[in-house]
């Protein structure tokens, strides 16, 4: 239909049949735009895709960290709130327990020296650890029969004690225990204090008592040279330093006089009333 209608134009226009050939149709490839378009298309969605999933893990990511962050912190501030707290705690028991960890201190390396008793005065009377409860007391051991160091130790306490009281103003309770009991008999020991100071209060009791106190002090003596109803005791001559707890504070040897005693219970008085 089209090649007749071509053919009627030529002729119209004096061109002959022969010489109209009619050009080949010419194909092209289908390579169009639209299927340009689609891979275009196709690639910015994938490409939109991929920046979107991108910025969905960077905000998960975000998000994760915020989650294990804020718990984190929340941990070290009240792990740090506790620390102040029992700082404070502790520093506020520290100053309340300061004296008596002080005192603990001091106890700790002092040997238990000490323990009840009974024995009695030179008029006969009982007299228990509970008499001395509440006073300061210096107690000394030894027997009336000592030729040399024990007078000079009884002296040595009798001028102590008046030392404190004129200087100090301090009263001590000096006592002397005899570890003679079969010679030192009340009236015995009575007449032996005198001698030194009437305040020095003696006591005596049976053997086994004496030897109780005595190993409760740490008290050394033992008879030596004995011939008969005549005989020597060996001991240790020591002073204890008794605080009104019944504690022992101090111990003092034939080293000390009289002044560097007194100075040394009153360094131990002043310590206790601090």
């Amino acid at each position: 239909m089209l090649n007749s209608r071509l053919v009627a134009l030529s002729l119209r226009h004096g061109l002959s049949a022969s010489s109209w050939v009619p050009r080949p149709t010419r194909s092209y490839p289908l390579r169009s735009f639209v299927s340009r378009g689609y891979s275009n298309g196709t690639r910015r969605r994938d490409h939109n895709l991929a920046r979107q999933l991108s910025d969905d893990n960077e905000l998960s990511n975000s998000q994760s960290w915020i989650y294990y962050v804020i718990p984190t912190a929340l941990l070290v501030l009240a792990g740090a709130a506790t620390f102040i707290h029992y700082n404070d705690e502790k520093r506020v028991i520290s100053q309340e327990s300061k004296q008596d960890t002080i005192t603990a201190r001091q106890n700790i390396n002092r040997p238990a020296i000490g323990g009840p008793f009974k024995l009695y005065d030179i008029e006969g009377n009982l007299v228990t650890e509970s008499d001395l409860r509440g006073n300061w007391t210096l107690m000394y051991f030894g027997y009336t029969s000592c030729p040399d160091v024990g007078p000079e130790e009884v002296q040595k306490m009798a001028d102590g004690i008046n030392i404190l009281e004129s200087k100090y103003n301090i009263k001590i309770t000096p006592i002397f225990i005899t570890i003679d009991p079969q010679r030192d008999a009340p009236a015995q020991l009575k007449a032996y204090l005198q001698e030194f100071d009437s305040r020095i209060k003696g006591l005596t009791g049976p053997i086994d008592a004496v030897r109780q106190i005595a190993q409760e002090y740490r008290v050394f003596f033992k008879k030596v040279d004995e011939i008969g109803q005549d005989y020597l005791v060996e001991c240790s001559h020591n002073m204890y330093l008794l605080d009104p707890n019944l504690d022992t504070v101090r111990c003092f040897g034939v080293e000390y006089d009289a002044s560097q005693l007194s100075d040394a219970i009153m360094a131990e008085v002043r310590k206790a009333s601090k």
